[in-house]
């Protein structure tokens, strides 16, 4: 990867407006999604086709991708890119922090914006989701979801350089993702380095943390 040949912009390379931005959001959560979709393919197609360059092009080429692989292929690659391999998960805080005691409270900083705004997440997926997160952006709360989006860009970054490295296809719906955002500072470029260098940590001790916040009135809730 090379990590430290980034650059930062001083301002992001895409003008768009913000139902634009919410667009790009709204399409990279449903295309990082699992594969199944692909039944909202005409929609994701039509609403890329009204994006500006170079967003268009980076979602206009997933999509073509996903219309022209068997839906077992599609199905395949997507569990071999994102849950067989530590480097391409779509869980952010697990580059950081693993299934680590510290990764539980990390998590909490998810859950409680999806609350302040009125958004109870069931079981099914934890807080820190690239597609759950996209999907509050897009359509719940843009300032909350970009602000989260925002914080995590070094690990945005690094997800679509592993993807990059690896030939996926789905480089392309994170680039789309990071030109909605500001660029990568400094301090986010040696974060990214850091990152790649270290990789996630691999002790395992729970997320009970998660689950243990007194400012909560639910204390059960959001156990794995």
């Amino acid at each position: 990867m090379s990590l430290l040949k980034l650059r930062r912009r001083p301002e992001p390379a895409v003008a768009m407006s913000e139902r634009d931005r919410r667009v790009v959001w709204r399409t990279a959560a449903l295309l990082l999604d699992y594969p199944a979709t692909i039944t909202m393919l005409d929609q994701v197609i039509a609403a890329v086709g009204e994006l500006p360059e170079p967003v268009r092009t980076h979602l206009a080429e997933f999509c073509d991708h996903l219309r022209t692989t068997p839906q077992l292929d599609l199905a395949a690659h997507y569990v071999e890119t994102f849950d067989m391999r530590r480097r391409a998960s779509l869980h952010l805080t697990f580059y950081a922090y693993g299934d680590t005691r510290k990764r539980g409270m990390a998590l909490l900083r998810f859950k409680h914006a999806y609350r302040h705004a009125g958004v109870e997440l069931d079981d099914t997926e934890l807080p820190d989701h690239l597609p759950v997160l996209l999907e509050f952006a897009a359509t719940v709360d843009p300032i909350g979801g970009e602000r989260l989006l925002g914080e995590h860009v070094p690990v945005i970054e690094l997800l679509r350089l592993s993807l990059s490295d690896a030939g996926s296809p789905y480089a392309g719906v994170l680039a789309a993702v990071l030109a909605t955002l500001a660029p990568p500072t400094t301090a986010d470029r040696r974060k990214i380095a850091e990152l790649a260098a270290q990789g996630p940590p691999e002790e395992e001790v729970g997320l009970d943390p998660f689950a243990i916040d007194p400012t909560m009135p639910d204390r059960s809730e959001g156990r794995r």
